[in-house]
């Protein structure tokens, strides 16, 4: 080979770019990174996920704490998944609400199950009422709020109907006599009204740290559930129970 081909060969190497697996490390570096998926979930189970992060930032941060945004960071999905699955904050609200008196009403059946006498049977679920709410403050504290819940929505609709008729019914075992929810006689309804009035307005002052005065006036070591449980017991005896 003459001096002018080598050096023809030389320049045409020269000119050619080498495929080294270090410069397909380098083009491969330089294509555009894939984003990052969110946290996997089908669709039933993300709206499951969406209220369980919501009750979670709501016991933990309040009712004023609890926002789309909020959920869907603690959730880790997208700011746009819980408008998509309850519309606004009231859906999310209304919703949630309805879980807290699924998880309410499911307690309430237990402990009457769980009861043994009939005195136990009357206490299970006034004591179960309050101690569901001393467990799940937030959750109790929206059940409640009226004003920030839709209940045309059918989940929350039948969830509060059902806890209606549950104390409905508790009632009307107490008073030995069948009570419809639909329609009430006036000593039926004022029944409800007086048991539901008494269980609520101790629960809400228990929670409001309300009760700290009168249990400081009582013999030493009384406990709100004893005081609650003397408060249940009076009427039936027309006094208040031991010293």
């Amino acid at each position: 080979m003459g001096k002018s081909e080598t050096r023809t060969e030389t320049a045409r190497a020269a000119r050619t770019p080498r495929k080294t697996p270090s410069a397909t490390g380098a083009r491969a570096a330089r294509r555009p990174a894939v984003a990052k998926t969110e946290t996997p979930y089908h669709h039933g189970a993300l709206r499951e996920a969406l209220l369980q992060a919501a009750e979670r930032v709501l016991e933990r941060e309040g009712l004023a704490g609890l926002t789309l945004r909020a959920v869907a960071r603690e959730a880790g999905v997208s700011h746009a998944a819980p408008t998509h699955h309850f519309g606004d904050l009231t859906g999310l609200l209304s919703e949630l609400a309805a879980v807290g008196f699924r998880q309410f009403n499911a307690a309430m059946a237990s402990s009457c199950d769980a009861a043994a006498t009939p005195l136990e049977r009357a206490l299970a679920r006034p004591k179960a009422y309050v101690a569901y709410a001393q467990a799940h403050p937030g959750m109790y504290g929206i059940m409640f709020r009226t004003e920030r819940l839709d209940y045309s929505r059918p989940s929350l609709h039948e969830a509060a109907e059902a806890s209606f008729a549950g104390l409905a019914n508790a009632i009307g075992m107490m008073r030995q006599e069948q009570i419809s929810e639909d329609s009430l006689t006036l000593n039926q309804g004022a029944a409800i009204a007086r048991a539901w009035s008494m269980v609520h307005g101790f629960t809400m002052l228990l929670l409001d740290g309300r009760l700290e005065d009168i249990l400081g006036r009582l013999p030493e070591g009384t406990t709100p559930e004893r005081l609650f449980e003397a408060m249940l017991t009076a009427p039936m005896s027309g006094k208040l129970p031991g010293p």
